[in-house]
């Protein structure tokens, strides 16, 4: 299964990921940010950027994402990924 390897936040909602597969993708988690409400907390881009890495970007012990979504979220342009796409349930 894909895992989040290194993460460095770039600027608003923005997150730079290298993935344990050797790609790398820029997220922006704007939407998730503010139509969510567990991620309400995270409006405020200090509180944004202060995430660690442990398998995925984490916040809290009660507030991560899952990988699989942020590699669909990195790559969901990317043709070629629309198989584990949707085998992940991200697309149909």
């Amino acid at each position: 299964m894909i895992s989040v390897i290194k993460a460095e936040y770039l600027q608003g909602y923005r997150i730079l990921l290298d993935f344990s597969d050797g790609k790398s993708g820029v997220v922006d988690l704007q939407n998730n940010v503010y139509t969510f409400k567990p991620f309400f907390v995270l409006q405020d881009t200090g509180v944004f950027s202060k995430f660690t890495v442990d398998y995925t970007i984490r916040w809290s012990d009660e507030l991560d994402i899952a990988p699989e979504y942020l590699y669909f979220k990195a790559f969901e342009d990317d043709k070629e990924l629309d198989g584990i796409f949707r085998e992940w349930g991200y697309t149909s």
